[in-house]
């Protein structure tokens, strides 16, 4: 070999090495705070994303939000909001298809048009203020994102026009934050959710060691913490309230592993006299498309019954 072509080989073998190592923009992020408040972009119809300034996150925080065809027909309209939560892992994968869900659903007349805004949860955020501060999930949530969706769209902004959704975490966060904040949400619908139990020794879905692990890393190794903030303490604290005026709902497959701890918690619910529904799927899995599938046309009936159409 050549001198120059041996040298040309060695340059581009080390711009491969270099290339192959090199970190992407969320990792780069992650290495530099530990959270990737910004997370990649997802392409799909009708979904645009978007970054806001949080003070909380002291930076930028990013969304996905799905705009029904109806926002650009009709100019002087307003419409209503899901916030969804997704479960751990981040969400992005599975957003495009959960949008084109509600695209079809809207589009058939199923439910009413409404915006969809696919929250940044991080990896394992669990839509909590964390004890050390260090991930005031909850906070953006509430106090950031909700105001900046509102001051950004043609949304109905009261409680009337919003909705909690999610998915495993998802819909663990959708509990806490729509029994605590039972003013600024009016329906809430908790598919899978979890973790639902009484304490956070171990988890369906992990073994002890991994609830070890987020129960340190998230509530400061605090049991009493846990418990303080988790949706079973938020819904005896105010069950009067979501009494008067929640649409609630609980949705879990009977061979999701989480479905022991839902059931509990659906009976725990009872207990309270806090009005709900409870939809036990035959034959699903811990799978978000799955359940939404099997639910059929009665998830639109919740949604239309949450946003008053009388369809």
């Amino acid at each position: 070999m050549k001198p120059s072509t041996r040298i040309l080989s060695l340059v581009i073998v080390s711009l491969w090495v270099a290339s192959s190592t090199a970190q992407s923009p969320v990792e780069q992020i992650e290495s530099q705070s530990g959270k990737a408040w910004v997370t990649p972009e997802v392409k799909a119809p009708r979904v645009s994303f978007h970054t806001f300034d949080s003070d909380a996150a002291k930076g930028k925080v990013s969304y996905h939000i799905y705009t029904p065809a109806a926002y650009d027909r009709e100019p002087q309209r307003r419409f209503p909001v899901v916030y969804w939560l997704h479960g751990s892992g981040g969400g992005l994968a599975g957003l495009a298809k959960v949008a084109g869900h509600f695209d079809a659903a809207i589009e058939t007349g199923k439910t009413p048009p409404c915006f969809v805004v696919f929250v940044n949860g991080l990896v394992e955020g669990m839509y909590v203020d964390w004890k050390d501060g260090s991930a005031p999930m909850e906070t953006i949530v509430v106090k950031e994102l909700v105001p900046h969706i509102d001051a950004t769209y043609r949304t109905i902004a009261t409680r009337e026009g919003r909705l909690l959704d999610g998915y495993s975490m998802g819909g663990y966060g959708a509990a806490r934050l729509g029994f605590k904040y039972h003013d600024l949400f009016r329906a809430i619908s908790i598919m899978g959710g979890g973790p639902l139990q009484a304490e956070l020794i171990q988890a369906p879905r992990a073994g002890r060691q991994r609830a070890a692990e987020v129960l340190k890393q998230v509530y400061g190794g605090d049991q009493e913490y846990f418990k303080n903030v988790s949706p079973r303490r938020l819904a005896e604290q105010n069950a009067e309230a979501i009494i008067k005026g929640s649409l609630v709902r609980q949705v879990c497959g009977d061979e999701d592993e989480t479905f022991g701890q839902n059931r509990i918690f659906h009976e725990h619910l009872e207990r309270l006299k806090i009005p709900h529904t409870w939809t036990v799927l035959p034959g699903v899995e811990h799978n978000p498309m799955k359940t939404l599938q099997a639910l059929g046309d009665s998830n639109w009936a919740f949604y239309r019954e949450a946003f008053g159409d009388p369809k």
